[in-house]
Order: structure tokens, then C-alpha cells, then sequence
């Protein structure tokens, strides 16, 4: 008798922890990932992302899909613009590397409103530039976006693309 309980102790022991460690598995395993939405609402939130534009819209001409890398850096308190620009200028820049929609500022307002059907309308005004007026940028759940920029002095452009988390710098 003293023979079986010396074995079965053991293996109940051995048999009541690999249930504990499983149980303890299932728990984790049931812990809900967040889904791509809450990881966009986040990147809009915390203002850490980049808008990437694929596709530039210019008011006269057609669609033109952009084959060089073009974006838009929202950076908590700075804003970096690196975007193409095809359309009229009602005013031609004195310095020509300005034609593109090309600054950085610390200086802007940034709102944001939800959609009625899911997403976000961010609205981002520059304070100290006197070309750009705003920029209009909706942002679905799904991480998809559109860009409206206004000018002063030249026609509005639109952009469509995405946004990705902010990289970190090395």
C-alpha cells in the first residue's frame, strides 16, 4: 500500500501542475490582440504616424500614381511635409525647389472628429505658412487615408494613401 501511494503522489502532483500550466496557457491565449482600428485610433491619438501617399488627385489633369516615396510626418509637436504638387500656381515660388508642398512647422492645429461610420477627419492647420492654408486628411479604420490640401495661392491637391506608425530614429 505504501508502494502506491509513493507512486500515485507523484504523478497526481506532476498531473495537477500540467493542468495549472495549461489553464494558465488558455487564459493568455483568450487575452484579445487589438485590432488594426485601435492601433490607428492610438497612432491618430498620440499624433505618431506618416502618411504615405500613393496617388496624387491635381483640381486639372488626371490621377498620377507616385512611384518615388512621399509623405506626411505628424510628429507630436511637429509637422513635416514632403509631398508632390501638380496643378495651377496663381503666383510662382521665388525660390524654385519650392514648388512641391515641401515644410516643417511646430507651429499648427490639430482636430480631430470621428466619422459617422467609423474612422476620423483630422484637420491640420499651419500657423506660420503662408502658402498652405489646411490639410484635410481622413483616415479609415483599416489604416487607408486621403489628403485635401488648400493653398493660398495655388488649386487644391489631393492625396490617397495610408498611414503607418511613426519609425524610430536611429
Amino acid at each position: 500500500m505504501k508502494t502506491i501511494d509513493a507512486i500515485t503522489k507523484p504523478v497526481l502532483f506532476a498531473l495537477l501542475l500540467t493542468l495549472s500550466f495549461v489553464a494558465l496557457h488558455a487564459q493568455d491565449s483568450t487575452k484579445k490582440k487589438p485590432s488594426k482600428e485601435d492601433m490607428v485610433k492610438e497612432l491618430i491619438q498620440k499624433k505618431e504616424y506618416v502618411f504615405i501617399a500613393q496617388m496624387a488627385l491635381p483640381m486639372s489633369g488626371g490621377s498620377r500614381q507616385l512611384t518615388t516615396y512621399y509623405d506626411f510626418k505628424v510628429y507630436g509637436d511637429t509637422l513635416k511635409s514632403d509631398l508632390p504638387y501638380f496643378g495651377r500656381s496663381f503666383s510662382a515660388p521665388i525660390d524654385p525647389s519650392k514648388i512641391g508642398i515641401n515644410f516643417t512647422t511646430t507651429d499648427f492645429d490639430y482636430v480631430v472628429a470621428d466619422r459617422k461610420k467609423g474612422g476620423w477627419d483630422i484637420t491640420i492647420t499651419p500657423r506660420n505658412n503662408s502658402d498652405w492654408r489646411q490639410f484635410l486628411l481622413t483616415v479609415f479604420t483599416n489604416g487607408s487615408a486621403s489628403m485635401q490640401a488648400s493653398s493660398n495661392n495655388r488649386q487644391p491637391i489631393s492625396f490617397n494613401g495610408y498611414i503607418e506608425a511613426r519609425k524610430a530614429k536611429k
